[in-house]
């Protein structure tokens, strides 16, 4: 009679136990993929599901957006300049099902697929195309990572190159390369207004050349103005012709 109670007890419980382990709750953000004797069932979630047990599992998938760092990878830009790279990638999960069943781990293999595409894509442009069009690079990355990781349900929202690092070698060959160019444009702008200058002396010339009347004001001009320096004698040449003109017009 005892040993009766006692079995009936213990299988009382087990049944409580086992009603209890069928009931399983998933988050808004959750979903569960549900595996029948091996097989692929369903997908579930999320709230309060029923998970029969030894003949279902689940494996819980997260939707959150993740945020994963891409470690720093060294790369050669097509002019052979050595730089370090590192990136940050946002993704989530869009179909659970093939994010479970056709890749073993598909967090791991978002990283490791991020690493080589970054080196891929960054050593085909050269260093000066890292450094001014990093927007235009960020959208190829991610549109490769986004083809390639849909197989496996996931979608590829943004990629982020963060920094391209250069070694102490190619930082003073840039800053040296910066203030030659910084002098050749100073150059460029004196020549420029070396230029000018001549161009307008070239026009002042010939107009001057042209009308008698101009030439004498511009003597007029530079009598006046110099004589308000009394500090100083000067003798200024006069042209006969202007001579000439000045006793006829009196």
């Amino acid at each position: 009679m005892f040993d009766a109670q006692y079995f009936g007890g213990v299988i009382l419980f087990l049944l409580i136990a086992l009603a209890v382990s069928m009931f399983r709750v998933l988050r808004e953000y959750e979903r569960g993929v549900i595996f029948m004797l091996g097989r692929f069932y369903k997908v579930k979630g999320p709230g309060l599901i029923i998970v029969i047990p030894v003949l279902q599992q689940m494996v819980r998938v997260d939707l959150r957006t993740v945020v994963m760092d891409v470690p720093t990878q060294d790369v050669i830009s097509r002019d052979n300049v050595s730089v370090q790279v590192n990136a940050v990638i946002y993704f989530r999960v869009i179909d659970p099902e093939n994010a479970i069943i056709q890749v073993e781990n598909f967090l791991e293999a978002t990283s490791q697929l991020s690493q080589t595409t970054l080196r891929s894509v960054l050593g085909q442009h050269e260093l000066d195309d890292m450094l001014a069009e990093r927007e235009q690079l960020n959208a190829d990355v991610q549109k490769i990572l986004d083809k390639q990781t849909s197989a496996w349900g996931i979608k590829v929202a943004n990629v982020e190159i963060k920094h391209v690092d250069l070694n102490e070698t190619m930082v003073r060959a840039l800053a040296k390369q910066a203030e030659a160019e910084r002098e050749r444009r100073a150059k460029v702008i004196h020549a420029n207004g070396e230029a000018e200058a001549a161009e307008k002396l070239a026009e002042a010339a010939h107009v001057l050349s042209n009308q008698d009347q101009a030439i004498q004001l511009r003597y007029l001009q530079t009598l006046v103005e110099i004589a308000g320096d009394k500090s100083s004698t000067l003798v200024f040449p006069v042209p006969l012709d202007l001579m000439d003109k000045l006793r006829s017009s009196s």
